[in-house]
């Protein structure tokens, strides 16, 4: 179980972290407003730039590492126990919900801001570009939900152990000596008269 959790962990930190980069990135490389040339009124011309790309390959680490463990770990809320009460239920609960809340806000502001940054020419009364902050904000929710996710997870993990029995090889088997009567090493003396007598010629 414990290296089964470490794998997890492992891939979905790695996942996370491979999007935060490239969201990172995808706001450093970003079609600034000033990057934007005018030929005339009304005629927006933007350049080529990798963050469009960058976004949703970050999208889609993140949405990888959010199904990965979700899958493996299961819904908390199907499972019950007799100790429902349990901390680690509790923060496991809490994490999810958390997790898919910044999940969700991360997904879509990748999203918008690869098809945002994605534009050729186009007429406009205004030239527009992603605002700053879009990718960043997109990198550190990435973050976010992958840690609040692997607590979520090793959380419930721990519930699981602590409350799954743990059955004794050698129980339903009873382990008793045979009852054997005490054997009485006294000599019995049994009157002449018990036996018939058998007289011989």
């Amino acid at each position: 179980m414990e290296r089964k959790v470490v794998l997890v962990c492992g891939a979905v930190g790695f996942l996370g972290l491979l999007a935060a980069a490239l969201a990172f990135g995808a706001e450093a490389t970003r079609v600034k407003v000033s990057d934007v040339d005018t030929t005339s009124p009304g005629d927006c011309i933007y350049p080529k730039s990798p963050a469009s790309p960058l976004g949703l390959t970050a999208a889609l680490a993140l949405l990888v590492a959010q199904l990965i463990i979700n899958i493996v770990a299961g819904c908390v809320c199907c499972q019950r126990h007799q100790n429902s009460s349990n901390s680690n239920r509790t923060l496991a609960l809490i994490s999810l919900i958390v997790s898919w809340v910044t999940f969700t806000i991360a997904f879509q502001l990748l999203l918008t801001g690869a098809a945002l940054n994605d534009q050729r020419t186009q007429q406009n009364l205004y030239c527009y570009a992603v605002k700053p902050g879009v990718f960043a904000g997109g990198a550190l929710l990435s973050l976010a939900t992958v840690s609040l996710a692997i607590i979520y997870y090793v959380s419930l993990s721990t519930f699981n152990t602590t409350n799954t029995p743990h059955f004794n090889q050698n129980q339903g088997i009873a382990m008793a000596q045979p009852e054997i009567p005490p054997q009485n090493t006294e000599p019995v003396f049994v009157h002449e008269d018990t036996y018939k007598r058998r007289q011989f010629p």
